[in-house]
């Protein structure tokens, strides 16, 4: 299985929260990354998105169909993110499209195996693999990159 980790990109303060917009920034970032995305992603990747407005703009970057995830929504604990992405049983790639600190974590539990505090940059992607070992599970870390790489 993969799972792709993307922070949505550079977005406006304001309040309500879920209804913060991309600002012009953000909207380049995504549109870079989706360009870069586009073409690497398997047949069948599924697509997550969280239900708030900055990540549906990114999401939308792709020009693919997604599903809004209201399990991955600002403030979802890293088990609810992989759960929602069937982590431990799943096959194929998904990718989420959600929230810092969130996503950090979900990538430090999943990679040390610890919950911590790690810092995905706005527009990142961590793209990550599981192996399998007997009845063991690892995850293996593919590529790190921001938009302003690309």
């Amino acid at each position: 299985m993969e799972l792709i980790l993307w922070r949505h990109a550079e977005a406006e303060d304001g309040v309500p929260d879920s209804a913060r917009v991309l600002t012009a920034k953000g909207e380049k970032q995504a549109a870079r990354m989706a360009a870069f995305l586009r073409p690497r992603l398997p047949d069948g990747t599924r697509i997550l998105v969280s239900p708030s407005q900055r990540t549906q703009q990114t999401a939308q970057a792709l020009g693919l169909p997604f599903t809004t995830e209201p399990a991955i929504a600002p403030g979802a604990l890293p088990q609810a993110v992989i759960a929602a992405a069937n982590w431990h049983a799943g096959a194929g790639c998904i990718l989420v499209v959600g929230h810092q600190p969130t996503l950090g974590s979900v990538a430090a539990l999943l990679l040390a195996q610890q919950e911590h505090y790690w810092s995905i940059k706005k527009g990142a992607v961590w793209w990550l693999t599981r192996r399998e070992r007997g009845d063991e599970r690892l995850a293996v870390l593919r590529l790190v990159i921001a938009p302003e790489h690309l």
